[in-house]
């Protein structure tokens, strides 16, 4: 979809658009904030280009329009070759237009393209000589930059020494992946200073700071190689040669990280249609990334393409970016709101001004816990920065501090439960109604019987209600001792109805250990995790007899996990007891019961190797796509199930550590990303032979 244009009407709103557009500029390209989101930004360029396209002869000398930046910043360092923006397309229909429109100025179709994500950070030069990192320059207006040595040593992916001893140039993108960018926010707000918008702001101002008390990580990826005056005249004679894509794995032979190592990494295509299909899978996999990116850059790949096409003022001739809907936008925080969970935590919510991120109307936003507003400097009436990408819940980034009016109001923290009334605790971030599941029984319930738990068919959220109100269940263990008398006695509950429900209940009673561990809703842990422990420690008196040590042997569980886990179960003992005595299950079904490790070693080995005959024995499998034929009627919990059953691990997500990819009708992105890594694919129906043995 093509990103629609500011309307300009007369000479005075183009006029105030230059104005905004430059300003805008300014703060982005200089500090790494502005008072305009990406997609802001961009309409208000479209609309400045149209009105100047419309209105030629009424064009301002401070037009952002051709320049680099936006001709909003300079440098004092000279680039040896000019160090363009790239254009932009919004929509198939214009990156086809464009491929003919460079097809017609090269004299032929383009033999091959290049396909790379467009990362979102601040363009450096990194200039090399004899192999040692001796200058860092930013892209400055094009022609000139800014000299940032300063930041050297403090980036990873642009070593201190090449592999080889040669005078080059790298250029590409310093950014902050997600992890960095928290840590970042952490120490920057533990030394009094503000957080950070977003990572990119962080990125810019961090490279340019001088004086700071700390030192902050980045990352960078580089996304050309070119020689320097200086270089050995056979080298430089071959760089000159080089498609792209050559260029970056001789980049990458020398030491740098590139594009072609990203999560998503770059990749020849030979037709519009491939580099189409590769836009949609880069952009299906960008919530998963663990760096921002705002689009994905194509280049004409071959050396000889990108000679004839030349660059215009602004941009190369030979490359396009193709952006992507933005997943980042400024709106307001209206409220705060104050919610409890199944088992107590209570968390807040962000209300906002309604803004449209990626396709969908945003009025909500995760702010983890009380501890996650201090952190960030959250206010009220702030302008802050949302985030969404995919089906990930929007969060804040944080608030963009320049924007303030000083009309912002604190946020108040509540002082008792707001559901209840009880006191709260706050001994640790996230906080909690001292009542905790019972504050909200309904939903730990509720939550229980649900499908993926103890499965208890007849027993859904109106009818947990009922009980609950009638008295006659304070906790899980209490749905087992109901009688049918009981439950007649309740509206709308018929003979057939009761006999169900007590048959449901009954058949409750022999759920795999798992199950029962999971309907117990301890913090830290879900259903992946609750398998994990139940196939780890086999019995419920083991995980029990367990301590933060022998946790954190479960794969998963950190040693900042292990004790609070440890400390729930231990606070969910009595439950347990009654659960136990009730008939429940307390065991997991094919795992057997750790043997006792005295090497100081994790123990996995013991487990892998009474499992040495599981079909499935150390891998790691995910499932996408519609499973179809055996496997047609599990869920995806089942099957995750069924995978552990069969010593597997499950997974959600693609990576080089995962071994098997079971590729349903349907199946995407995770497909691509199985394919590019080199991993295993197989069918539903070869799947189901392979673990046909735990199959029921």
């Amino acid at each position: 979809m093509t990103t629609p244009a500011a309307v300009i009407m007369d000479a005075a709103t183009y006029a105030q658009a230059v104005e905004d557009a430059v300003k805008a500029s300014a703060a982005y390209y200089g500090g790494g904030t502005s008072a305009l989101d990406d997609d802001a930004y961009d309409r208000l360029m479209r609309g400045i280009a149209e009105w100047e396209a419309e209105h030629p002869d009424q064009v301002l000398p401070g037009s952002p329009t051709g320049k680099v930046a936006g001709g909003a910043v300079e440098g004092d360092v000279p680039h040896t070759v000019a160090m363009l923006s790239l254009d932009n397309v919004f929509s198939p229909e214009e990156f086809t237009a464009w491929t003919a429109s460079l097809a017609r100025r090269i004299g032929h179709e383009v033999e091959r393209f290049c396909v790379e994500p467009k990362l979102d950070g601040l363009a450096v030069a990194a200039r090399y000589a004899g192999g040692r990192l001796r200058q860092l320059i930013t892209r400055g207006d094009g022609m000139a930059g800014e000299d940032v040595s300063h930041a050297m040593g403090t980036i990873e992916g642009l070593p201190d020494e090449l592999a080889e001893p040669v005078t080059v140039e790298i250029r590409g993108e310093v950014l902050m992946t997600a992890a960095q960018f928290e840590h970042a926010n952490e120490v920057r707000t533990a030394h009094g200073g503000q957080p950070f918008a977003n990572p990119r702001g962080a990125a810019a101002g961090t490279l340019r700071a001088k004086e700071r008390a700390y030192t902050l990580p980045m990352t960078f990826f580089g996304y050309g190689l070119l020689p320097l005056p200086d270089t050995e005249t056979a080298l430089a004679a071959r760089l000159g040669e080089l498609a792209h894509s050559e260029l970056m794995a001789q980049a990458t032979a020398f030491g740098i990280n590139t594009t072609a190592t990203t999560a998503v990494p770059g990749i020849t295509a030979d037709t519009v249609e491939q580099v189409l299909a590769r836009v949609q899978e880069i952009a299906a996999l960008r919530a998963e990334l663990p760096f921002g990116i705002d689009g994905v850059v194509i280049k004409a790949d071959l050396a000889s393409d990108q000679q004839t096409a030349g660059s215009g003022s602004r941009a190369p001739r030979w490359a396009i970016a193709y952006k992507l809907p933005a997943v980042e936008k400024i709106t307001r925080l209206l409220e705060v709101e104050w919610n409890v969970g199944r088992t107590g935590i209570i968390a807040p919510r962000a209300v906002l001004e309604p803004v449209e991120i990626d396709g969908a109307t945003i009025t909500y936003a995760t702010l983890h816990n009380p501890a996650d507003i201090t952190h960030r400097d959250l206010r009220l009436g702030d302008q802050v920065m949302v985030h969404r990408a995919g089906d990930v819940i929007p969060r804040i980034e944080a608030p963009v501090a320049h924007l303030r009016t000083g009309d912002e109001q604190p946020i108040a923290f509540p002082e008792t439960c707001p559901r209840c009334g009880a006191g709260i605790d706050t001994s640790e971030q996230r906080w909690r109604c001292e009542n905790g599941r019972n504050c909200h029984l309904v939903a730990a319930l509720s939550y229980a019987a649900g499908r993926d738990q103890l499965d208890i068919e007849g027993l859904g959220h109106t009818r947990v209600v009922q009980l609950v109100d009638a008295g006659l269940v304070t906790d899980l263990a209490d749905l087992f001792a109901l009688t049918r008398e009981q439950l007649l006695g309740l509206e709308r509950m018929g003979a057939t109805s009761t006999d169900n429900l007590l048959a449901a209940i009954a058949a409750a009673k022999g759920r795999p250990l798992s199950r029962v561990l999971c309907a117990l809703g301890v913090r830290g842990t879900g259903r992946s995790m609750s398998r994990r422990i139940a196939r780890h420690f086999a019995t419920m008196d083991n995980i029990r007899a367990a301590d933060a040590e022998a946790m954190e042997q479960v794969e998963g569980i950190g040693t900042e996990k292990a004790p609070s886990i440890v400390a729930e179960l231990a606070e969910l003992a009595p439950l347990v007891d009654k659960l136990a005595a009730a008939g429940v299950n307390m065991t997991e079904p094919g795992a057997t019961s750790p043997a006792p490790h005295d090497d100081g070693g994790t123990g996995d080995h013991d487990e892998t190797a009474e499992r040495g005959g599981e079909p499935l024995a150390g891998m790691t499998v995910v499932v996408t796509g519609a499973m179809t034929g055996p496997l047609e009627k599990l869920s995806r919990n089942q099957m995750n199930e069924l995978i552990e059953q069969a010593g597997g691990r499950s997974s959600s997500s693609v990576s080089k550590k995962t071994t098997l990819v079971v590729a349903g009708d349907g199946a995407g992105s995770k497909r691509a990303k199985a394919e590019d890594l080199g991993i295993r694919l197989t069918t539903p129906d070869e799947f189901a032979a392979l673990v046909a043995d735990y199959l029921n």
